[in-house]
């Protein structure tokens, strides 16, 4: 055996034996009523140091990058997931009234839920079919131009309004509850020929992922090229983004509708001040990689990967159960 070959054998042996010491950890401190709720624990972990956000959303793409490749059956599960959650908050935001659950039933078993309207059902499962295209996309290096954009827009609306689908608007329109004027209909292809010069730039390519894809969000939004559907399609195409530069699904909670519409109208009354959604998008960036790391912490399938991780955790899980 070489030796290349001989401290690779010794690398894979060193983290099997993490994995196998994280979850006895775990097991230690759940006998102690702590629940081994990996979430919290992350949580925990990163809120002990005074690093900014972007360090500690690096750390965590660091720790999720040492587990890759992932197993097909975690990426079956993280898509499960995501998929639901990324459906019903980016409908939620827009006005949709099915539940989570509810949301997670008309995917996986097409079935109809009393109440609800036939509008809102096509929603979810446009909106399901828009996220298999951009993962799709995601899987590619090719420039994403107005064809691709215009292409999320119509799996979105395709179903609900066909003969806008993928279409820009013909009239002007306002921005609901302020006196945010978008720009005029006959300036749409100009401008996003300019905005999709710019989405392909290196000076915006240069940019940290989420400062690219949160700018690409805010600009997309701030033109508003179809008449309904650019909310969820601005959060998709920023999620085109995240996936390429190798981040999970990053989802805007209903939960923070209020912030989330009042950090777009504050940019667009603030010369493109975007520093509030920003840190909002910087938040579920976090959210986004802690659930991703919660799942793939216990999973068998790690065992043998994770390394920086396990060690960090391992470390903290020691420090912690000092004090019990």
């Amino acid at each position: 055996m070489t030796l290349p070959e001989t401290l690779k054998v010794l690398s894979n042996q060193t983290a099997q034996q993490l994995y196998d010491e994280f979850i006895e950890g775990l097991i230690r401190l759940s006998q102690q009523q702590i629940t081994p709720d990996i979430e919290k624990l992350l949580y925990r972990y990163l809120n002990m140091s005074n690093s900014s956000k972007f360090q500690q959303i690096d750390r965590l793409k660091s720790w999720l990058d040492s587990f890759r490749p992932l197993s097909p059956i975690i990426v079956a599960e993280l898509k499960k997931l995501y998929d639901v959650q990324f459906t019903y908050n980016s409908n939620a935001i827009e006005g949709n009234t099915l539940t989570q659950s509810e949301t997670e039933l008309v995917l996986s078993t097409g079935i109809t839920i009393g109440g609800k309207t036939l509008q809102e059902h096509l929603e979810v499962i446009g909106h399901k079919d828009a996220i298999d295209y951009i993962e799709t996309l995601a899987q590619q290096d090719s420039p994403i131009g107005e064809w691709e954009i215009k292409q999320i827009h119509n799996l979105i609306i395709r179903a609900i309004s066909p003969e806008e689908a993928g279409k820009y608007r013909q009239l002007d329109v306002k921005a609901a509850g302020t006196n945010y004027l978008y720009p005029a209909h006959y300036l749409l292809p100009q401008l996003m020929t300019e905005f999709i010069d710019w989405l392909n730039s290196e000076q915006a390519q240069t940019l940290h992922p989420i400062e690219y894809a949160t700018n690409a969000h805010f600009r997309f939004v701030s033109i508003h090229p179809f008449r309904d559907g650019n909310g969820r399609t601005a959060r998709l195409l920023m999620n085109l983004l995240l996936l390429r530069g190798g981040y999970p699904i990053v989802i805007i909670s209903n939960s923070v509708r209020n912030d989330y519409i009042n950090a777009v109208a504050y940019g667009q009354q603030n010369q493109d001040d975007i520093n509030q959604l920003l840190t909002l998008i910087l938040d579920a960036t976090k959210s986004s990689l802690i659930e991703t790391l919660r799942l793939l912490a216990t999973a068998a399938d790690s065992r043998g990967k994770g390394m920086p991780f396990y060690e960090e955790m391992i470390t903290f899980l020691t420090r912690i159960s000092r004090t019990f």
